[in-house]
């Protein structure tokens, strides 16, 4: 139903900077918690940021947090995530996710609220 499209990935120095983009189509955006996950090679999918249906709560993984910051634009079904001072560390596939239709405020943190997944976008951040 939810169809999720990941861009901007790419290769970075340590210390650079990166937006990553996710188009979402299908359903109403408007109705879905949204994420960023990611997931570095012989590691777990681990959370990195997520924002509320109205954008007016966002919470991020300790990790990245003063770093990453996750946005989105209702009007555009469009969800961000600029990545600020970059790590060798943050190198993994970054997916974006739909929690599915809900009227719960608030955001997700677990991938097991996530129903929609995208494809992933590359990032690798050189030391």
């Amino acid at each position: 139903q939810v169809q999720l499209v990941e861009s901007g990935g790419g290769l970075v120095q340590a210390g650079g900077s990166l937006r990553l983009s996710c188009a979402a189509s299908g359903g109403t955006f408007t109705n879905y918690v949204m994420g960023w996950f990611r997931q570095a090679p012989a590691k777990e999918r681990e959370f990195v940021a997520s924002i509320s249906r109205s954008g007016g709560y966002t919470g991020s993984a300790d990790s990245v947090q003063g770093r990453f910051t996750i946005s989105r634009d209702n009007a555009k079904n469009m969800v961000y995530l600029q990545m600020n001072s970059l790590k060798p560390e943050d190198t993994a596939v970054y997916y974006c996710a739909a929690g599915g239709p809900t009227s719960v405020r608030g955001y997700y943190t677990r991938s097991d609220d996530y129903a929609y997944w995208g494809q992933g976008t590359q990032v690798t951040v050189s030391s």
